[in-house]
This record gives structure tokens, C-alpha cells and sequence, in this order.
């Protein structure tokens, strides 16, 4: 099993970012506290997404922090990335972990307790579970909500991050279900200072 720090998981989505710079923000969220960064990429062509995911790559390797790449085994393996998330409907993961090996890091997105038992026994590193409030990121998200989060935690012994419409709101709320993180896209990448919204973020994370 890969050890990974989910605590502040940031999620791209160049939509979101409107003419901001996708790299500088990368970058400013890695500087503001992110501690794994998720490139998702859905309309575009092969040859951009692995461009995008060299870019990328080259940035959170200078931090340190894990790269992922959102359903694209293929872009994983091309960039040399960290990891793959994977969702329900999207390569199995017994697959995926052969294609892979043992040293890349493998997320799977789950929704309730026998999704998540079937990842761990299947070699997930990490889980996330959502989508814990209403988001207007992903529009076929189920809302899954926090009791069956906190179900989860109790039942795994790998890191649970928490998505779907997280923001500083919530975001203690979250936490107090006992996820080990939270991943966020618009309370990160749609805001106009990005550092300052992973420091925030951070700490309200940590609070104990």
C-alpha cells in the first residue's frame, strides 16, 4: 500500500479557472497547502492531456506532491504521474493495478460500504466518498452524504478523502465524520486568490 496524505486534495478544472493560467494555479494551490493534485481533463484530445500532464507533472515533482490522473491509465503511463483515480464505471481496478504495478498510486471513488470493502480487497490506496453535499461539478454525481462517509472510515484502514461541494463552510463538518481529507475544485481553482483558499482550507482541516 502507497502512504498518501489526502488532507487537502485539489481537483482541476480549467472551466472553473476561467483565464486564469492552469500551471500558475497549480502552482499557487501546491504553495497554499495542497497535498495531492487530481488532473481532470474531459473534452480534449490524447495528445493535449499528455502534454497538460507533463506540465503538471513537472510542477508537483519540484513540490513533491502526488500527481493523479483522473481515468486515464494511459496518461498515467505516458507522464509518468503518480497515480490514476478511477470511478465506478471506469477501468477495474484488479486491471488497472496489474497495468500499473504495486508503486503507482490508485484511488477509487465509491458510494457506499461494499464499493469501498471491494476497492480496499482489490488494492486501493485511497477512497473517495461522495458526493458528501450537492455540487454543481459533476452533474450525475449521487449524493451520498456524510453518514455513509463516516460507515466507511469505521470499516478501512486506508485514507477516505471526502467530495462533492465541500467548501470553508463545511469543510469542519466534514471532518468531524472523521475523513482523513477533503477534495475540492471550485472552493480552490474558482477563487481569485487561490493560495489564500488552500491556506484556509489547510487549516480548517487541521483544526483539532
Amino acid at each position: 500500500m502507497n502512504n498518501i496524505d489526502v488532507s487537502l486534495y485539489a481537483v482541476t478544472d480549467r472551466g472553473i479557472l476561467g483565464e486564469k493560467d492552469l500551471f500558475l494555479s497549480i502552482e499557487e494551490a501546491i504553495e497554499g497547502g495542497v497535498t495531492v493534485l487530481q488532473l481532470r481533463e474531459k473534452n480534449i484530445s490524447t495528445l493535449e492531456f499528455h502534454n497538460i500532464a507533463l506540465k503538471a507533472k513537472a510542477i508537483t515533482s519540484k513540490y513533491k506532491v502526488p500527481l493523479i490522473i483522473n481515468d486515464r491509465i494511459d496518461i498515467v503511463m505516458s507522464s509518468d504521474a503518480d497515480g490514476l483515480h478511477i470511478g465506478q464505471d471506469d477501468m477495474p481496478l484488479a486491471i488497472a493495478r496489474k497495468v500499473l504495478g504495486k508503486d503507482k498510486i490508485i484511488g477509487v471513488s465509491v458510494r457506499t460500504l461494499e464499493e469501498a470493502l471491494a476497492a480496499v480487497e482489490n488494492g486501493a490506496d485511497y477512497l473517495g466518498v461522495g458526493a458528501v453535499y450537492p455540487t454543481g461539478s459533476k452533474d450525475d454525481a449521487t449524493l451520498v452524504g456524510l453518514d455513509i462517509l463516516k460507515v466507511i472510515k469505521e470499516n478501512v484502514k486506508i485514507p477516505v478523502v471526502a467530495i462533492g461541494g465541500i467548501n470553508a463552510d463545511n469543510c469542519r463538518q466534514v471532518m468531524s465524520f472523521k475523513a482523513d481529507g477533503v477534495a475540492v475544485i471550485s472552493a480552490i481553482f474558482g477563487k481569485s486568490n487561490i493560495g489564500d483558499a488552500c491556506k484556509n482550507l489547510k487549516d480548517l482541516v487541521l483544526q483539532k
